[in-house]
């Protein structure tokens, strides 16, 4: 990751194991949008907050992620369970889809993401 362009997203502390995530402004494509960070098996991973079944964000309530095990990311709307350090679709509509991964990186206690052809820092 170029440390250069990397964009903080919280302290590290902030993403507990299987617990709430933290989202951040971006956009995707051209259009507003947001990402999201989790911490799962002691790393952390990026994803655009987009289900891959229907183009709405994914947590239930703002940073809620997870189902109730800890062991799946969720879709609040039609129930599409993601694996955490893949994205891959693990069951429901989404079936052969998976989460649009956003490079991210933790140091210096802090998180960041990294901005690529798609994924780019929200318009100010």
């Amino acid at each position: 990751m170029d440390a250069a362009d990397a964009i903080l997203v919280c302290a590290a502390d902030a993403v507990l194991e299987g617990g709430r995530g933290v989202r951040f402004a971006l956009t995707a494509g051209g259009e507003d949008g947001t990402g999201f960070v989790v911490r799962y098996g002691g790393k952390v991973y990026g994803y655009l907050n987009r289900c891959a079944h229907v183009p709405i964000e994914l947590d239930w309530a703002e940073g809620e992620f997870f189902e109730s095990s800890g062991l799946y990311l969720m879709c609040s709307t039609h129930g599409a369970i993601y694996v955490p350090d893949s994205g891959f679709c693990a069951g429901g509509p989404c079936k052969g889809g998976r989460l649009r991964p956003i490079a991210v990186e933790e140091r210096e206690q802090n998180i960041y993401w990294q901005p690529d052809d798609y994924v780019r820092p929200a318009r100010a």
